[in-house]
């Protein structure tokens, strides 16, 4: 497994609003050990009578220990919560919110440059590590079991689908990454695919991505130069038309090297399995496992 474990200590900022409260509980419910919120105003409180509230990340983390931050905020208030964990010494930020202005994100882009931390999102379903009775978001828990592959996907219902599919296969995941949809994410498909490549409770791993961008040719040439891990990879929006975005902020085909279809082909050149449809991503990790 890849990024959180079992000992993977959680703070939640914004912890007190209705979305955040609702997941949190879900969280808590599978494993997760979150051990703090942080909603500014109400510190010195207690979220469901038992989790301290505190007003700062720095104050939470100190007082308890937290290593991870799972962000649950408005779009307007996103990139200070960022930029506020890693200067507290967050090491992992995993930022839900969708919907933050681009011009915000260049922002905390550039502030955690060089920093050791690492931010997965925004606008992502989170993670999860089944083995480890982890999960960090928005994914149903039900659904995953733990096994020895890994999922990496720009698309959270996507993450779903291919997730079930394995799990009916009775076939089941190390660490499924939900990286989001936006242009600007903090961790793309190479990081994690540097990460399973690495992990030794991984054996396989499946890709979810879609037009728009380059982080799917980056996940290419990586795969081709440096991955020995079988790769099975779907491409989302092949029936997409140029110039215009279709769900995420980053699936907008913007030249010839982004569409469906070339990236399909990348990724199939550089050795990864590749499926036309997304009910066969299952079916095509049992095939490379076997």
């Amino acid at each position: 497994m890849i990024l959180v474990n079992d000992k993977t200590s959680v703070l939640v900022q914004g912890i007190t609003g209705r979305e955040a409260s609702f997941h949190s509980r879900r969280c808590i419910e599978y494993g997760t050990r979150i051990v703090a919120g942080v909603t500014p105003g109400k510190g010195d409180t207690l979220w469901e009578d038992s989790i301290p509230v505190f007003n700062s990340v720095e104050r939470a983390r100190q007082e308890t220990g937290a290593n991870t931050s799972l962000i649950f905020v408005p779009a307007a208030y996103a990139t200070d919560a960022i930029i506020e964990a890693a200067d507290a010494g967050i090491s992992l930020i995993v930022c839900i919110t969708e919907f933050i202005p681009a011009r915000d994100e260049v922002l905390w882009h550039r502030y955690v440059e060089g920093k050791d931390v690492r931010v997965v999102g925004p606008n992502c379903p989170g993670i999860i590590s089944p083995p480890a009775h982890c999960k960090l978001g928005i994914m149903p828990g039900h659904i995953h079991n733990p096994g020895r592959v890994g999922v990496i996907s720009r698309s959270g219902t996507l993450t779903y689908e291919v997730v079930a599919q394995l799990s009916a296969l009775k076939i089941g995941q190390s660490t499924c990454v939900g990286i989001g949809g936006d242009p600007l994410p903090g961790t793309g498909f190479v990081d994690v695919l540097r990460l399973f490549e690495a992990d030794s409770e991984t054996d396989a791993v499946a890709m979810v991505g879609e037009i728009g961008g380059s982080m799917e040719q980056a996940a290419a040439n990586y795969i081709r130069d440096e991955m020995q891990k079988p790769v099975v990879a779907f491409i989302a929006g092949a029936s997409a038309p140029p110039g215009r975005r279709m769900g995420h902020a980053g699936a907008i085909v913007s030249g010839a090297s982004s569409t469906a279809e070339s990236k399909k082909t990348l990724l199939r050149d550089a050795g990864a399995t590749v499926v036309d449809s997304p009910a066969e991503v299952g079916s095509a990790i049992a095939a490379v496992l076997a």
